[in-house]
C-alpha cells in the first residue's frame, strides 16, 4: 500500500493522509488528530475500511482546518491564515478538476469555532472542486450539519449531499460572524 502524507515541518498540522488509487473517496473532517500512514487513529481507519467497502480503491482524509488537535476544543481561537491558504493548496493540487466523490463528514464539530463555517465555504469555493459531487451519511444532523463517520451505524448508505443548500443556509451565520465585533464573553473566552 502506497501512502499519500502531507504535513508541515513540525508536524502541528496535516493537509493530506490516505492512500494512492484511481478511484478514491476523500472524506472532509474538521481536523486532524494523530494518525499518520501505519498507525492511523480509529476516525481514519473507519474512513479506510468504509471505502473499501463501498467500491473505492483508495481513501484521502482532508480537513476544513489542518492543525492538529487531539480535542477540537484546543483549536486555534482564530485561524491562521497559513495554515488556511496552504491546507486549500493542498485539496486543489490533489482534487485537479477531476470528478471525485467528497464526503462531507465534520458533524457538529464544525460548530467548535466561528470560523470553520467560513473556511468550508472557502474550500468549497476552489475551481478544482466543482466537477466533484459531495456525500454524507444518513440524515444530517438536527442543526443541519452531516454527520461525523463514527457516529452512524455502518450499514447506513452514502447519500447526495446539497452542498450549496448547506452553503446558503449557513452563510448568513458566517457573514454575520465575519463582521459582527466579539462580545465581551467572547472576549473573555479567549484570553
Amino acid at each position: 500500500m502506497e501512502w499519500l502524507y502531507e504535513h508541515n515541518t513540525d508536524n502541528s498540522a496535516r493537509f493530506t493522509l490516505g492512500t494512492i488509487g484511481v478511484n478514491p473517496l476523500i472524506c472532509f473532517g474538521i481536523n486532524p488528530s494523530t494518525a499518520e500512514p501505519n498507525n492511523l487513529d480509529p476516525t481514519v481507519n473507519y474512513v479506510n475500511r468504509l471505502a473499501l467497502q463501498n467500491g473505492y480503491d483508495s481513501f484521502v482524509m482532508l480537513n476544513v482546518y489542518p492543525q492538529r488537535a487531539t480535542n477540537p476544543n484546543d483549536l486555534h481561537k482564530s485561524f491562521q491564515e497559513d495554515l488556511k491558504s496552504t491546507n486549500e493548496r493542498h485539496i486543489a493540487a490533489l482534487i485537479e478538476g477531476k470528478s471525485m466523490t467528497l464526503w462531507a463528514a465534520w458533524g457538529r464539530l464544525i460548530t467548535k469555532r466561528t470560523y470553520l463555517a467560513a473556511l468550508v465555504q472557502s474550500i468549497v469555493a476552489l475551481p478544482e472542486l466543482q466537477n466533484c459531487n459531495w456525500v454524507s451519511r444518513g440524515n444530517i444532523t438536527k442543526d443541519g450539519h452531516p454527520h461525523h463517520p463514527l457516529y452512524v451505524k455502518k450499514e447506513i448508505p452514502f447519500v447526495p449531499f446539497d452542498m450549496s443548500r448547506y452553503i446558503k443556509r449557513f452563510s448568513n451565520f458566517v457573514a454575520f460572524q465575519a463582521t459582527s465585533p466579539p462580545t465581551a464573553s467572547a472576549i473573555l473566552k479567549s484570553q
